[in-house]
């Protein structure tokens, strides 16, 4: 399993070598495991497609999960800045096997028809109002797992996403305020059953979206300060080497502050929720004829300045 998941990682850095991508060297925030350490850590990806920098062995002091530690706010931060600055000594990244960045949040929060190029893609109108729907947080798996193609569903698509990290508690936040409440951004893979999200269950999405593995997450959380713009960023997806969607993050209809705004009349937001705010065009289930994953394929998401994941369907 770790031998396929470090192949698939050098897969995809050779793949990804195709995009002009500038490695990031900003912070990069991880949850991985290591043979010699006990239990998950939380981490530093040194650079997009680094090694990684136990934070624990700068501070033991330091949570072990992403949420605690972004419960701890500015403090848990200043620390993993001073751990960033004072290079340590880095894990190689094939000792290392990456967990999602976040694991098990409060809540796994859905944006629909976000894209203006994915509605026209359908042939309808831009939405007046975000759609939010939702998928449940054991649907989360790290950036090189497998998807697992469920029996019960036979049109398995693919879906690009940038994910929004909350950082910081809020309820009825306005969207001038909204970036206060955001700790970064990481890559999303919003797996979806189009089966059951367009026909059965009654057309409600959730059963569609939620299969176990449905949610790979990662990379790295990478914090808004090291983004120089969330909404300027190249999102790519490809199956199999052939790039299926490809487009740009300024094709959001609502906003990462606008998403938080909306979201936050109806539920309190908590440190380490995820927002998924949208795919562009390319999806499969709009090709002609339709395309599904199949057992075997291997997808990449990607998008500029957060890194790519890689995930094996089987």
């Amino acid at each position: 399993m770790l031998v396929s998941g470090r192949r698939r990682w050098l897969t995809a850095l050779l793949q990804a070598q195709r995009w002009p991508f500038q490695p990031s060297r900003d912070m990069r925030l991880v949850q991985f495991r290591a043979p010699h350490l006990t239990g998950p850590h939380l981490g530093l990806e040194s650079g997009n497609g680094g090694g990684v920098i136990n934070l624990s062995a700068f501070d033991p002091t330091l949570p072990k999960t992403m949420i605690e530690f972004l419960g701890q706010g500015e403090a848990a931060l200043s620390v993993a800045k001073r751990a960033l600055a004072a290079q340590l000594p880095v894990l190689p990244r094939s000792e290392v096997t990456f967990l999602a960045p976040v694991t098990r949040p409060d809540k796994v929060v859905c944006v629909g028809m976000n894209y203006v190029d994915h509605c026209k893609e359908q042939n309808v109108p831009v939405p007046k109002e975000p759609i939010i729907f939702s998928k449940f947080s054991s649907s989360i798996v790290g950036p090189y797992d497998e998807v697992v193609l469920p029996p019960e569903s036979q049109e398995v698509d693919w879906e690009v996403e940038l994910a929004v990290v909350i950082g910081k508690k809020g309820k009825h936040i306005k969207a001038t305020d909204a970036m206060a409440h955001v700790a970064g951004f990481t890559v999303a893979h919003d797996v979806t059953a189009r089966d059951w999200q367009m026909r059965r269950n009654g057309k409600q999405w959730l059963l569609g979206k939620t299969f176990d593995t449905f949610c790979p997450l990662g990379p790295a959380l990478v914090t808004k300060d090291s983004v120089a713009d969330p909404h300027n960023l190249k999102i790519c997806c490809r199956v199999n080497g052939e790039v299926v969607q490809s487009s740009s993050t300024n094709q959001m209809v609502f906003k990462t502050e606008e998403l938080i705004a909306w979201v936050s009349q109806f539920v309190t937001l908590f440190p380490g929720d995820v927002i998924l705010t949208g795919t562009p065009p390319g999806v499969g289930v709009f090709r002609k004829p339709p395309v599904f994953l199949k057992k075997g394929d291997e997808v990449q998401c990607e998008i500029e300045e957060l890194g790519v994941i890689v995930n094996k369907v089987v």
